[in-house]
């Protein structure tokens, strides 16, 4: 066991461990037997320093060959290959990248979010506090995977993507299974006025209470889990359908990645998403 810090008792995610490469895995997906997924920790890998020791991000200013061998090691772990992941490179925008048969390698820039439905392509995205949106539409064989920040999440990220997948694939929202992955919780994101007023704006007043509270010295603290499960069942996915985590990264910082806990002397976490072929 990693020793992770759980806020329930729902059973949400697996602890799996592969050549010495923990990574955590949501049940959910494993029962549908058509996705191989994972989300990274911050254990089983070669990089030194703030990026030890499970990093794949290039933006971290972390050794190359680190990255490369890192790379391998989870690919391996989970079950996809290397040389067929396809990235993010994240600005806290709501694109949606449609991923096609030759993108393998390929690092999306200004995109957040990622669809496909070629097997064996590995959608990767990047986080460290953050939001990872998992979809898999077993209907059509369709997958999504998205970075959802407060941005993200005041613009609907959630619900963009979806709205990709049925634009794109003709997926029907009521057959998608949807995973909220390891994020920051409430209890530890507190937020300026500016950002509760965004929230206050965009969703619906009766949701409200269970998305922020007020506190005396008039900063908020802000639940993504909430809003972005809203987000999910706004854009028509069933309730039964989504999976909401109950890992926080800020509160796992021996295991998870957290700008909230070590500001930018950091590496990034992954989520890992791939059609079986």
């Amino acid at each position: 066991m990693l020793g992770l810090k759980y806020k329930n008792q729902d059973r949400i995610f697996d602890e799996k461990e592969e050549g010495g490469v923990p990574y955590l895995s949501f049940p959910i997906f494993e029962n549908l037997k058509i996705v191989n997924h994972g989300f990274s920790t911050r254990l089983g890998g070669v990089s030194k320093g703030c990026c030890a020791s499970m990093n794949i991000s290039t933006t971290r200013g972390d050794d190359p060959a680190a990255i490369k061998e890192n790379t391998r090691r989870i690919a391996q772990a989970i079950g996809v290959e290397a040389e067929r992941m396809v990235y993010t490179h994240q600005t806290h925008t709501v694109n949606v990248a449609v991923v096609r048969e030759g993108d393998e390698g390929k690092r999306f820039m200004e995109t957040d979010g990622m669809v496909t439905n070629v097997p064996g392509i590995c959608l990767v995205t990047f986080y460290a506090d953050c939001v990872p949106l998992y979809f898999v539409d077993p209907v059509k064989r369709v997958i999504g995977l998205s970075h959802s920040g407060w941005r993200g999440t005041v613009r609907r990220m959630g619900k963009v993507t979806v709205e990709k997948m049925q634009e794109t694939y003709g997926s029907n929202p009521e057959d998608i299974i949807a995973a909220i992955g390891p994020s920051i919780c409430q209890e530890c994101y507190e937020v300026s006025e500016d950002v509760a007023c965004e929230f206050r704006k965009e969703f619906k007043e009766e949701v409200q209470p269970e998305l922020f509270y007020r506190k005396e010295n008039g900063k908020y603290q802000l639940n993504l889990w909430r809003a972005n499960e809203e987000v999910l069942l706004e854009a028509g996915i069933t309730k039964e359908h989504i999976a909401v985590t109950n890992v926080c990264t800020h509160c796992n910082p021996e295991i998870l990645f957290s700008h909230r806990t070590t500001g930018d002397k950091r590496g990034n976490l992954s989520a890992f998403l791939s059609l079986k072929e």
